[in-house]
């Protein structure tokens, strides 16, 4: 069996071709927000929310992958990590 790393998995609501790339606010049943500049071209959105997710938790590229919905607005994002932290900076990106 693989052994994985710890993190948590995020739902979030990507708002693609946005004026500028913000990451808090909740959405409908407490999904993230993302606003990311990039349009749903090529990959281009996917790979600008890796990036949002990756500054506003603070970790490495590496440590963020679309998990599902990589073809729709609504995601879940895995962000691995100490679990506790993460769902500590989530609950602060979800009340901004």
């Amino acid at each position: 069996m693989p052994v994985t790393a710890p993190g948590i998995r995020v739902t979030v609501r990507v708002r693609p071709g946005a004026s500028q790339q913000a990451v808090g606010g909740a959405y409908g049943d407490g999904e993230l927000v993302v606003a990311v500049t990039a349009r749903p071209v090529d990959d281009a959105a996917n790979r600008a929310v890796v990036e949002a997710m990756c500054e506003a938790f603070d970790v490495r590229r590496r440590a963020v992958r679309v998990v599902a919905g990589q073809r729709g607005r609504t995601k879940i994002v895995s962000v691995d990590g100490e679990p506790a932290i993460l769902q500590g900076r989530l609950a602060e990106l979800l009340s901004r």
